[in-house]
């Protein structure tokens, strides 16, 4: 599976990663998963949007520092070029949804 990441994601995983020190490690755990699932399993993924190039889901990315908390991740997953792109990062306390427009203005340049 090839890995890329929007430089919003980055900003806000930077930003995180100083606040949730084990999260690169937790980032790298998820990617296991990712890597066996892609679409993840059970409660704790869900496709936002399916078209026939692309699905982006929203996942928990459990985090050590937050102890029974989690962190939400919104990805792309193209299945014929096996590919993932993560699009954002964020605290459920801090924000309660995912960014509508990025997923949307993202979807636009990728089509």
């Amino acid at each position: 599976m090839n890995y890329r990441e929007l430089p919003e994601f980055l900003k806000e995983l930077k930003k995180l990663s100083k606040k949730y020190l084990s999260l690169i490690e937790d980032l790298d755990e998820l990617k296991k998963v990712i890597n066996e699932m892609p679409l993840g399993t059970g409660r704790h993924f869900n496709v936002l949007i399916s078209t026939e190039k692309v699905k982006i889901v929203k996942g928990r990315l459990f985090c050590r520092y937050l102890k029974g908390s989690s962190l939400r991740i919104i990805y792309s997953y193209y299945e014929e070029l096996k590919t993932i792109e993560f699009l954002e990062i964020y605290f459920k306390g801090d924000k309660p949804n995912e960014d509508k427009e990025r997923i949307k203005d993202y979807l636009k340049s990728s089509s």
